[in-house]
């Protein structure tokens, strides 16, 4: 006789950079131990891998998750979320009057958005004849950050050289399958220090999870307003 198979809700979520509208069930338990094995693992990688393969998972594989930014991972990863486990999450917020008390907040995660900071963009102008192009990085890369044995410009360097699609020369469009690792790096190191920056502010801007939340601070009495951002923030 063959067992029984419980039907699950689906819901819809839209993507947020490409408005796209997908349709998700919650975790099962076989999610549940992904997600338990990478926390237990504790690498970022793993836990990047584990996310991926919820939304996959979970979307039908419907969604290539290969290809979206990791804001729109992170979106989808706390829509999924929040059917599964309960839209309301206890957070612990620092309150910025005194910068030393914990406060306990609930934070309702179908509110939870993505802010798209104003003027930012992919494609940056280095000179008037020079853009370069960018995709969004890899949520793995995205997440394990400064190695041991890695400086600042090593890590910004490798993050940028994997970012880059195209640069754009005059009329001439160089893409990333055209031209070399080490010709990448000859052509990232030319950079002045100005140019190198505005690499940079692509990801220093790039949109991320945002929630404001008040609270009252219990020694000072104060209201603080606490801007809560990225993933970490709610994944509790």
């Amino acid at each position: 006789m063959t067992l029984p198979v419980i039907n699950v809700p689906t819901y819809s979520v839209t993507i947020p950079s490409v408005k796209d509208k997908i349709t998700f069930r919650p975790f099962l338990v076989k999610e549940e131990k992904i997600l338990l094995l990478a926390l237990e693992d504790g690498g970022d990688e793993a836990i990047a891998r584990a996310i991926k393969q919820i939304i996959n998972n979970c979307t039908f594989e419907e969604v290539d998750v290969e290809s979206l930014a990791t804001f729109d991972l992170e979106f989808v990863f706390l829509r999924i979320r929040a059917k599964s486990v309960g839209e309301i999450a206890k957070v612990q917020v620092l309150c910025e009057d005194d910068g030393e008390t914990y406060v306990e907040a609930e934070v309702d995660l179908e509110k939870v958005e993505v802010d798209f900071p104003e003027g930012h963009t992919n494609n940056i102008e280095l000179t008037d004849s020079i853009n370069v192009h960018f995709n969004y990085p890899d949520m793995a890369d995205m997440y394990t950050g400064i190695q041991e044995g890695q400086t600042a410009i090593d890590f910004s360097l490798d993050l940028i050289s994997k970012s880059i699609f195209q640069i754009i020369e005059g009329e001439t469009v160089h893409e990333r399958a055209d031209f070399s690792d080490k010709e990448l790096v000859v052509f990232l190191e030319s950079l002045t220090s100005d140019q190198f920056s505005k690499l940079q502010n692509f990801f220093e801007t790039m949109p991320r999870l945002s929630h404001i939340v008040e609270v009252t601070n219990p020694n000072t009495k104060k209201k603080n307003k606490v801007t809560l951002e990225g993933l970490n923030s709610f994944f509790v």
